[in-house]
């Protein structure tokens, strides 16, 4: 990288965090932080007028989210990387954040070391995730990767009806809904398990035991 150095950004809505990953990224001579702010709002005007390298996101802050201020900056300045960072793994806001843009999701607990590492990577392109928040990647890939994972309560329940023979209207007065919702919910759980036909579903829904029990 020769002279230059990485210029980074700081977002978040707590004085003395931001103070203090200033103060300790000060000892690493090949970054400087050229700027930091309270929320997501504030983040956006400082990407454009000092253009960081790398930005610090925090996820959680008043008046918009780290995800939301993720999504714009990377939308309208693709240049600048942002590095989320969070006091813990939350499945629903490391999954935000990444589509948003960010190129890496690290926890507040981590070395200073390893944010500095952190920052570099992110300058050359390169993600970084915690160890936590990889775990937690890896383990919803491989529950996506079975069959039904994303069958609700009520679906799991109408295939459990069905199962035993029921037919929609049946199942509606088990479970006190219309037979147009129920109908809803049957093609939903074809859909959901690629089932061309009523005894295809039952089928899968037995070997895989896919159904709620009771």
């Amino acid at each position: 990288m020769g002279t230059h150095k990485i210029k980074v950004l700081i977002v978040d809505d707590y004085d003395l965090v931001r103070e203090g990953l200033r103060l300790l990224l000060k000892a690493f001579d090949d970054i400087e932080v050229i700027g930091s702010t309270v929320d997501g709002r504030m983040a956006l005007t400082l990407c454009a007028t000092y253009q960081p390298d790398v930005v610090l996101m925090d996820m959680l802050m008043p008046r918009m989210s780290g995800a939301a201020a993720t999504r714009i900056i990377h939308n309208e300045f693709p240049n600048i990387k942002i590095i989320a960072l969070s006091s813990s793994v939350d499945e629903t806001l490391m999954y935000d954040v990444l589509k948003a843009g960010a190129i890496s999701y690290l926890l507040k607990t981590g070395t200073i070391h390893e944010l500095a590492s952190a920052v570099r990577d992110a300058y050359r392109g390169k993600s970084t995730l915690a160890q936590e928040a990889a775990s937690v990647l890896i383990s919803v890939s491989q529950r996506h990767q079975q069959l039904g994972y994303d069958l609700t309560n009520r679906e799991r329940q109408i295939l459990a009806f069905m199962t035993k023979g029921l037919k929609n209207v049946d199942i509606a007065d088990q479970l006190v809904i219309s037979s147009s919702t129920v109908k809803n919910h049957v093609a939903s759980i074809f859909l959901k398990l690629a089932a061309e036909s009523r005894t295809k579903a039952v089928a899968l829904a037995v070997q895989h035991k896919l159904y709620a029990n009771g």
